[in-house]
């Protein structure tokens, strides 16, 4: 890396919500910003595991026997296989880090396109 990256820089270039935005990459895995609100759709990651870390705002990680509610600075790796589907009642800011190349909805045919920060 050249210089630092402000992730809150980062969260201002974009508005849409769903649509992960690579700002740097670790090995063979992107690291990534994202806005989100409302529900996501169900799914699953055969091959990995699904990592999520709150930056602002309040994300509830369903799963099919139980939630996970998560707050600024609090993280949760949801297991390879597991289905689960994150839902925000209000706009929140999330951090990813996941293998590159790996769809959002676990599906390469439904999932948004990678884009860069």
């Amino acid at each position: 890396m050249k210089d630092k990256i402000s992730l809150t820089d980062k969260l201002s270039t974009f508005n849409e919500y769903w649509s992960p935005r690579t700002v740097a990459q670790l090995n063979d895995y992107d690291v990534m910003v994202v806005k989100v609100k409302d529900e996501f759709v169900w799914h699953k990651h055969d091959d990995t595991d699904d990592f999520f870390l709150v930056l602002k705002g309040v994300l509830d990680i369903q799963l099919r026997d139980r939630t996970i509610t998560l707050g600024p600075g609090e993280m949760y790796i949801v297991p390879k296989g597991v289905e689960h589907r994150p839902v925000a009642r209000e706009e929140v800011h999330l951090l990813l880090i996941e293998p590159t190349g790996t769809p959002n909805t676990g599906d390469a045919k439904t999932a948004a396109p990678h884009k860069t920060a």
